[in-house]
C-alpha cells in the first residue's frame, strides 16, 4: 500500500477535446480550464479531467460491451437527487441515452459526445 496517495486528475481521451470538455462543464457546471496543455475541468472537490485528444483516430466504445470491439476504459457514475430531469438536461446537452439499460430506477446509462459510457444515478 502507498500511503496517502490520492488521485490529482483523470484523462478522458476523445475526438474532440473542446466538445467533451464543454458537454461535462454544461453537465456539471465545474470550472473550465487548461491543465498539462490540455483542456481540463476542475470538479468542486478539485479534482482535474483532462480533455485529450488521441494521436491515432479515435473510436468510441460499445455499449454494452462486444468481444472484438472497442471496450470502455472508464465509466463516470455521476450522484444527484433528480434523475428523470438530470436525463433530460443531459439529452439536452447532446448525451444519447443509451439503448440497453440495467439500473431500473436506480441510474441511467447514457452516452457523451465521444461515445463514453457515463452513469447518472439517483442519490
Amino acid at each position: 500500500m502507498i500511503k496517502d496517495i490520492t488521485i490529482g486528475d483523470i484523462t478522458m481521451d476523445c475526438a474532440d477535446a473542446a466538445r467533451a470538455r464543454d458537454f461535462y462543464a454544461d453537465l456539471t457546471g465545474w470550472e473550465r480550464t487548461n491543465a498539462y496543455g490540455c483542456l481540463a475541468l476542475r470538479a468542486y472537490n478539485g479534482l482535474i479531467f483532462l480533455f485529450a485528444e488521441t494521436d491515432i483516430p479515435y473510436v468510441p466504445p460499445v455499449w454494452t460491451e462486444k468481444q472484438g470491439k472497442q471496450q470502455k476504459q472508464m465509466h463516470f457514475n455521476f450522484q444527484l437527487d433528480d434523475l428523470p430531469a438530470a436525463v433530460a438536461e443531459a439529452v439536452r446537452l447532446g448525451a444519447k441515452k443509451a439503448a440497453e439499460q440495467y439500473g431500473e430506477d436506480h441510474y441511467v446509462t447514457m452516452l457523451d459526445t465521444e461515445g463514453h459510457p457515463f452513469c447518472l444515478c439517483r442519490r
